[in-house]
């Protein structure tokens, strides 16, 4: 890994494309400004980990476990063995 010291409106070049900016530091933040083409995707990596572990739970839950989460999350709706929802009366 590769660290650099950097002060605001200092940037670092990745390639010949890609430019990171500091916009703003804080006491416990800094502020990034990301340049690069469109086709290069930019995501924070807790919403890549996040992504990941929600279809990993996607694909190991069985209809008994989603039947269960849906009645812990809304409580007030039954919710039939085709998916379908019906409100309680």
């Amino acid at each position: 890994m590769l660290v650099i010291t950097r002060k605001t409106s200092e940037s670092i070049l990745i390639g010949d494309d890609i430019e990171i900016v500091i916009t703003e530091i804080g006491a416990e933040r800094v502020k990034i400004g990301i340049s690069a083409p469109k086709g290069v995707p930019i995501m924070r990596r807790e919403l890549l980990e996040t992504r990941e572990l929600n279809r990993e739970a996607s694909a190991s839950s069985g209809d008994l476990q989603m039947e269960k989460l849906l009645r812990l999350l809304h409580p007030d709706k039954l919710v039939a063995p085709n998916g379908e929802k019906n409100e309680k009366k």
